[in-house]
């Protein structure tokens, strides 16, 4: 097993659990009950993940899905949610440099005084340290809930760069993926900051509980690969089908069309217009963002029209040609199995010749 592929495997997991624990000792704190440190029981799936992966992948990552992030999904979910659900009820002042402050200078000195004349440097770091975690429990829970928001959506892209690759992903196929995934992202957290942030909004349990499904359920994009895989087929009877041959040859292009509309774009959509329609909440970013799904939504079903009509126009110019419709995979092993029989041809009438050039003087002589 290569030596880098071991780190980032490594390294990537471990960036997981970590952000993980941290959610959870979020809540704990939040919840003043030990109780939910039971959630910390979750990351031993993604050890156990981990460990198969090294096993029988060699730490290559699997196709078409990612096992770690879907993992890690399930790791720090839970503790998103129950900070949403309970919201913070401190005040958050508009004075960021006060913890700074505290921090060094106030608590910094008096760790450094009871340090003074203890075990040495070992027992001043320790001291620093709770008193660095004690200053950051100050910090206003709104602010640490965004903030986890926003580190869970950046690791989320982080993560899957660094996590290897399978022989069935290219890197080139990655990077577009990464940069679908950065897009995607700020969508998201867009979603979720805006309209949790909403007062009328918060006053709703219900409310709060349907945004927050919607938010997981557009999460799940992320383990999957297909926006720049394609599925592949094969060159049978059942695969000339007309739909198995357009979800052959389209296939990443309509798995995107089918995260904007039924994932990301479209529920989105759908939950601001009932806020808008039905709760009577209007603000000015709400009407923006609901425009622009509509557009999304509006050009996706276009390009889907357009990729429909390609194809129809493309099966029908080969059925008058009376050729046979192959999906993308298709002609190269049919180009492979024809250009070999054309070779054996080839090899048939040139050795034909020669051999009746060879037997000819013979017969003379």
């Amino acid at each position: 097993m290569e030596l880098m592929v071991l780190l980032n495997a490594l390294v990537t997991r471990l960036l997981f659990v970590l952000h993980s624990l941290i959610g959870v000792w979020r809540v704990t704190a939040v919840k003043k009950e030990p109780k939910y440190w039971l959630l910390a029981l979750l990351n031993l799936l993604l050890c156990l993940e981990a460990g198969l992966t090294l096993k029988f992948k060699q730490g290559r990552g699997y196709k078409w899905f990612s096992p770690a992030i879907f993992l890690y999904l399930i790791c720090i979910v839970p503790s998103l949610w129950l900070l949403e659900i309970h919201h913070g009820t401190q005040y958050c002042g508009n004075e960021p440099g006060a913890v700074q402050v505290n921090i060094s200078n106030q608590d910094f000195n008096q760790s450094r005084e009871s340090s003074h004349g203890s075990e040495g440097a070992d027992h001043h770091i320790i001291q620093t340290a709770k008193v660095f975690v004690n200053q950051l429990s100050t910090i206003c829970e709104t602010v640490w809930t965004l903030a986890l928001h926003q580190t869970f959506l950046l690791l989320l892209v982080v993560g899957r760069w660094l996590l290897p690759i399978g022989v069935e992903i290219t890197r080139d196929q990655l990077s577009q993926l990464l940069l679908m995934f950065v897009g995607t992202a700020a969508d998201i957290l867009e979603f979720a900051s805006e309209t949790l942030d909403i007062e009328d909004v918060r006053k709703n349990y219900v409310l709060i509980n349907a945004i927050l499904a919607v938010w997981t359920w557009s999460m799940l994009q992320f383990p999957l690969d297909l926006a720049v895989q394609h599925i592949g087929c094969k060159a049978n009877a059942s695969a000339r089908r007309i739909p198995s041959l357009l979800l052959c040859r389209y296939s990443a292009e309509l798995w995107n069309i089918g995260v904007s509309l039924f994932i990301q774009d479209g529920p989105f959509f759908i939950v601001r217009s009932i806020l808008m329609g039905h709760f009577g909440i209007f603000n000015q970013m709400l009407v923006f963002f609901t425009a622009k799904n509509i557009l999304v939504v509006t050009l996706q079903l276009y390009r889907l029209a357009v990729i429909t009509l390609d194809f129809r126009a493309t099966v029908l110019q080969k059925s008058r040609k009376g050729e046979v419709c192959c999906c993308p995979c298709e002609p190269y092993e049919a180009r492979a199995h024809a250009t070999g029989h054309q070779e054996n041809e080839m090899k048939e009438f040139v050795a034909v010749p020669a051999k009746e050039e060879s037997q000819a003087p013979s017969e003379d002589h």
